[in-house]
């Protein structure tokens, strides 16, 4: 028994009894412990916790870039838990976008490139076409043609956010997507990503240290060591 409901449950994620432990004793490291969590279609939810709380490593099981060594995983309607590495490549493709701290454009390519390439990969015929109509949704209709190092910490977060929602993901993962932005700047960062997960019909999931960045979802999960010790609407 899985305790997962029939596929035509339609939340995108549904993990039981996640546990994720890292080396090998004596050296062994246990960083999550027995986590349930479930999120519904169209939430905007928040991980929040500590550096070292477990959020991030929470949200790479979820993502389908670290296997959990105990527990089950459904994300997006397919069993993680099951898949090797190659299908899980394929299942996060046109899924699952993901917005992370450090930007991670490719360096080689412009702005337009960089957004193009997950639609390339799926072998799109438009790709192009939707990469620069996803730029000028996120206010870089003139930088198409720039390099990463030719844009602001701002701008290249823009980039990433494009990237990540251009192919109409059912579910996001932004993780400290401000952490290496200034406060202003940070600021309007978010009110874009909520304004194109909203646009998108996108669930979206926030790793934050920050209680106040949390506070912006509508759902506020804790972590502690590798635990939920909180699980919070919000009024």
């Amino acid at each position: 028994m899985t305790g997962f409901p029939s596929a035509s449950d339609s939340a995108p994620i549904r993990a039981r009894n996640v546990r994720l432990a890292l080396g090998r004793p004596p050296a062994r490291v246990d960083i999550l412990h027995g986590v349930d969590l479930t999120v519904d279609t169209g939430e905007t939810v928040a991980l929040l916790g500590a550096s070292g709380s477990g959020k991030s490593s929470l949200m790479a099981v979820l993502a389908g870039l670290e296997r959990p060594s105990a527990g089950e995983v459904r994300v997006v309607g397919l069993d993680f838990t099951t898949l090797n590495e190659d299908a899980l490549a394929v299942a996060r493709r046109g899924r699952i976008g993901i917005v992370l701290q450090a930007f991670h454009l490719l360096p080689t390519m412009t702005a337009l490139e960089n957004v193009a390439v997950p639609l390339e990969l799926a072998g799109e015929p438009d790709a192009f076409d939707r990469a620069r109509a996803e730029l000028a949704a996120v206010g870089l209709a003139e930088r198409t043609g720039h390099y990463p190092a030719q844009l602001s910490g701002g701008e290249q977060q823009r980039v990433a956010i494009a990237r990540a929602l251009v192919s109409r993901p059912a579910l996001l993962f932004a993780d400290e997507p401000t952490g290496n932005l200034d406060t202003t700047t940070g600021a309007a960062i978010m009110d874009l990503l909520f304004a194109r997960a909203t646009s998108a019909g996108t669930t979206m999931l926030v790793i934050t240290h920050d209680p106040a960045l949390a506070a912006r979802c509508a759902r506020v999960v804790e972590l502690a060591d590798g635990r939920i010790v909180a699980d919070t609407p919000r009024a």
